[in-house]
């Protein structure tokens, strides 16, 4: 497995906007269903977007139409877009990729996680 560096975290007002990045080393990048993941202070981990293989996306209800995840094989990329950023999208936010095909929100499904960036948005 290789290792993942999430960035592109930081603080915005409501309503802002960034793009988290997720940079992966290792061969299996292409192969691999990957997600972003959040923690918000005092509270469990959540998903927030993931990709499977075939690139079929999943969103939480709570992003969708607010956030989009992409990748880039080649460059061995993971984004994600974060639109109309709310105070309760802050937390650390997680990268992390799955031997399965379909990236849905089962932790235990991800085997590689990264060591997360904060996002803190303020109203």
């Amino acid at each position: 497995q290789g290792q993942l560096v999430e960035s592109g975290g930081g603080s915005v007002q409501a309503g802002g906007s960034l793009r988290l990045s997720c940079a992966a080393s290792g061969d299996d990048f292409g192969r691999s269903a990957m997600a972003w993941f959040r923690q918000a202070s005092g509270k469990a981990r959540e998903g927030v977007a993931g990709l499977d293989q075939n690139r079929m996306t999943h969103y939480a209800d709570s992003v969708e139409g607010r956030f989009t995840i992409s990748r880039d094989n080649r460059r061995k990329i993971l984004w994600l877009e974060m639109n109309s950023l709310q105070p309760e999208d802050t937390g650390m936010y997680f990268c992390a990729t799955s031997p399965y095909s379909t990236a849905l929100f089962r932790e235990d499904w991800y085997r590689n996680w990264g060591q997360g960036t904060q996002v803190t948005v303020s109203s």
